[in-house]
């Protein structure tokens, strides 16, 4: 919204006239957000260790995470303020997708907040029950998805990648897929975030390549000559996709190895969700697979060996899930695991980028 403010000068300052553009607004955002995350990062970590608002560390887990114990958690909560704040300062206040993205944002964010509470300040272990939290994931993405099926006609049809004939429309179901889409993105971020700085370098990348879809899929011109489903104010997404850059570089200054702090549910949840609305809103919800290729593999290493063990009876896929913990039992030091997988990601993410002329 500031720039709303500045901007009402632009006639009697010509230089002004770049704050109406999506990519000058977008560079500020990521500033914008670095900055404050830096800032409040710097402030909050010490009180989140004089408040002995420490990480809890499963019994099962591998051994070299005892050290652990005690660094500061609920980091996310600095991490959701920068974003918030880069938001409103610098994407149109009167965009319904940027209103949709942050309530999401939000929400989810809060169901974390409340599940590292009980965790961390309460000592409860298991905090929020499964069924709990699952639900109320699912009952704000059922209220999300209906709004956006009935949002000035939005676009029920679903897109894939390398296909450019292929559009099912899938109606009323398409609010089935908003739940699938935002409930399975929230909970494969959550589950990815086991090691330092493991689950923001993909964030980071993963936000990357939605600032680069979001804004293709909100100009009309570029969505035609790329034959992709062209979405009205879907490019205003790329100032959130920025915000998010720029605070989780911030909280990657401090999380990465060794941590100094963690960003808990309320980041991992909240970002995961963001991430899912994003691709649905920029009609990429397909191509998500590929850009969180590593959180849709974290993911797929617990149910997998969750059902293994109970269908043998007790026997293993692999020696720990998720799949960042196999590694680190075979041996590999924590930031090689990290390193590893984000250039993964970062491979994933130009395949993705591919497919926008692979049709």
């Amino acid at each position: 919204m500031l720039y709303k403010l500045i901007y009402m000068f632009h006639t009697d300052y010509s230089f002004l006239n770049v704050f109406r553009y999506i990519t000058f607004r977008t560079i500020y955002a990521t500033l914008t957000a670095l900055v404050i995350s830096l800032v409040l990062g710097y402030w909050i970590i010490p009180r989140l260790k004089r408040l002995q608002i420490g990480q809890y560390v499963r019994d099962d887990g591998p051994p070299n995470h005892k050290n652990k114990v005690g660094t500061p958690t609920m980091g996310g909560s600095f991490l959701l303020v920068s974003i918030l704040v880069s938001s409103l300062l610098w994407a149109e206040p009167k965009n319904v997708y940027i209103w949709l993205v942050l309530l999401v944002t939000i929400l989810f964010g809060g169901i974390g907040f409340v599940d590292d509470y009980l965790k961390v300040i309460r000592k409860s272990s298991k905090g929020l029950r499964v069924w709990s939290k699952f639900s109320m994931q699912v009952g704000i993405a059922f209220l999300v998805g209906i709004i956006l099926y009935h949002y000035n006609n939005f676009d029920s049809r679903l897109s894939f990648p390398f296909f450019k004939n292929v559009l099912p429309d899938l109606g009323m179901g398409y609010i089935i897929l908003v739940i699938l889409v935002v409930v399975g993105a929230s909970n494969a971020v959550n589950l990815t975030d086991g090691l330092d700085g493991l689950a923001i370098g993909p964030i980071i990348i993963a936000f990357l390549s939605y600032l680069v879809f979001s804004y293709l899929a909100g100009h009309i011109r570029i969505a035609q000559y790329l034959q992709i489903p062209y979405v009205s104010g879907a490019g205003e997404l790329s100032v959130i996709c920025g915000a998010v850059v720029g605070a989780g570089m911030g909280f990657l200054w401090y999380n990465t190895y060794p941590a100094q702090v963690f960003m808990g549910d309320a980041g991992s949840l909240s970002l995961g969700a963001a991430l899912g609305m994003i691709a649905l809103v920029s009609k990429q919800e397909i191509t998500l697979i590929l850009v969180g290729g590593i959180f849709v593999v974290e993911a797929l290493s617990v149910i997998l060996q969750v059902a293994f063990f109970k269908i043998t009876g007790g026997r293993r896929v692999f020696r720990m899930a998720p799949l960042h913990h196999h590694f680190e039992l075979k041996g590999w030091p924590e930031p090689k695991v990290t390193i590893r997988f984000w250039i993964i990601a970062i491979m994933l993410a130009l395949f993705s980028m591919s497919t926008l002329k692979l049709r």
